[in-house]
């Protein structure tokens, strides 16, 4: 379980507090959405859990371990990232996503890390693509393979960073079955941030809504309303039924 108590950062010692008392949790299997505007302090959550900041006060702990104490590399066998910016060399898809057991092995990768890589390739329907050029790959394609990529790593948390921001429907739809499949198969807890409230509903099992450095609300669905949408975001919305399920109208 990912535990985050009061947690606390400002960039500078005279900048203004961008993270304010942030405290949420988040089980094994759980997807969590992180909801608020551009600049509410949603990215620099991420850095901080992901050992790119560090927090001015507060507590980050994966079942008790003191993540603040890790190392980034040691952190990597807790927590992998999936950012929306996906940047690869120029290397087939089997080394790059191999690239992902790096933390585990020294120079040289071993027979176990290229099992471990061969196994996750299959698993998510990608061994036909092993000796291909990753760079040359469609969106939704890339987008896999950066999550096959965290997947080998073999983490407790993957941390996604507006997975869908640049792809087509069709490419949005298999990343969020993609993220379902994995937290329901593997067991592995996944945050996300994601802009599109209708994702976060259809995707999310757990809601942290965000505002001016301080999660205003958290909870499971039942804590995305209409009053709660109004006051994070300041937009007028409906809330709806349709085919047993909640779907987000602007009015």
């Amino acid at each position: 379980m990912l535990e985050i108590k009061d947690l606390t950062f400002r960039y500078s010692k005279r900048a203004p507090l961008v993270l304010d008392k942030i405290s949420l949790t988040l089980n094994n299997g759980e997807i969590g959405v992180v909801l608020g505007k551009n600049g509410s302090g949603k990215t620099t959550l991420f850095k901080n859990i992901l050992g790119i900041e560090k927090p001015d006060s507060g507590s980050i702990t994966y079942d008790g371990k003191d993540l603040l104490k890790l190392s980034r590399g040691a952190r990597a066998a807790y927590i992998a990232y999936v950012p929306q910016d996906i940047q690869f060399g120029d290397l087939t898809v089997f080394d790059t996503v191999l690239m992902g057991r790096m933390p585990y092995f020294g120079l040289k990768a071993g027979k176990e890390d290229e099992t471990i890589t061969l196994n996750i390739l299959e698993d998510m329907g990608l061994s036909e693509l092993v000796s291909r050029n990753a760079n040359e790959l469609s969106g939704g394609e890339r987008q896999k393979i950066a999550i096959a990529r965290a997947l080998v790593q073999e983490p407790k948390l993957l941390v996604f960073d507006e997975p869908t921001g640049n792809l087509d429907i069709a490419n949005e739809q298999l990343i969020l079955k993609e993220a379902k499949r994995v937290a329901k198969e593997k067991g592995i807890g996944i945050l996300t941030s994601l802009h599109d409230l209708n994702q976060a509903l259809d995707l999310g099992t757990k809601f942290f809504f965000i505002k001016n450095g301080k999660i205003e609300y958290q909870g499971g669905p039942e804590t995305v309303t209409e009053t709660v949408i109004k006051e994070i975001f300041n937009a007028d919305v409906e809330i709806i039924e349709h085919d047993n399920r909640r779907i987000i109208i602007t009015r």
